[in-house]
């Protein structure tokens, strides 16, 4: 399976007040195994950034004001996203700013491209309710190390989250994604020679009398209800 663990950064918290992602990160999972593959980019979103946002993240226009605008990097993003599964925290907000940018240039919205959205703030909350589910207490209570996350990054922030939903889905995955490479293998080395006989390793005559000795006992104890007699002699 194919899995993309995504984050964005934004000038601000309402897509219908003109807020722009400023900050984009997909980091690639297949076989929940990290592939060191990931799609990061910084974006211009071409107007001020809330003061509220830029205490969270940090990142300023004046930073920005060089990086490319999200119309140079759409395209690259869907081929990034298509076909795999996107693990989110809070998929509602980070699809809203991307839906949004895409839609404004004419493109597919995201559901469209990638197989499935998976949102690890509603997975939290159903197996911890009335606790605090954000990512910061998820790595507490999973113990994932997030002591250099100062402030919110999306990059960064994607790579945490991947090492959270594998500690939130142990065990629930199948084995044989994680080992059906060498299973395989192992199946065809030993079926690759030939197949020797079974020994049959039979009774003696004195086990065969002991045997019957302990059946006739627990008949006896049983009062005539030994369930390992024929019929006949029960």
């Amino acid at each position: 399976m194919r899995q993309i663990f995504l984050d964005t950064e934004t000038t601000g918290l309402e897509v219908r007040l003109g807020h722009r992602i400023i900050e984009l990160a997909c980091v690639e999972m297949v076989n929940r195994r990290l592939t060191r593959r990931h799609l990061h980019y910084y974006v211009n979103p071409d107007r001020d950034i809330d003061e509220g946002a830029l205490s969270v993240h940090g990142i300023s226009r004046e930073f920005l004001s060089d990086k490319p605008p999200f119309s140079s990097i759409a395209n690259e993003f869907l081929d990034f996203i298509r076909g795999a599964e996107l693990v989110i925290h809070n998929a509602s907000f980070d699809l809203g700013f991307l839906d949004n940018e895409l839609s404004m240039l004419g493109l597919a919205t995201v559901q469209t491209v990638c197989s499935n959205v998976r949102d690890t703030l509603k997975m939290a909350r159903e197996l911890h309710p009335g606790k605090k589910n954000n990512l910061n207490a998820l790595c507490d209570r999973y113990g994932v190390n997030n002591a250099h996350r100062t402030l919110h990054g999306a990059l960064l922030d994607a790579e945490i989250l991947a090492d959270v939903y594998v500690a939130m889905t142990r065990g629930q995955e199948s084995l044989v994604m994680d080992l059906a490479p060498e299973t395989s293998e192992q199946i065809e080395i030993v079926c690759s020679g030939e197949r020797r006989p079974t020994p049959v390793l039979r009774a003696s005559e004195e086990e065969l009398a002991e045997h019957d000795r302990v059946l006739s006992g627990i008949q006896k104890e049983s009062k005539g209800n030994c369930l390992w007699l024929p019929k006949e002699v029960a």
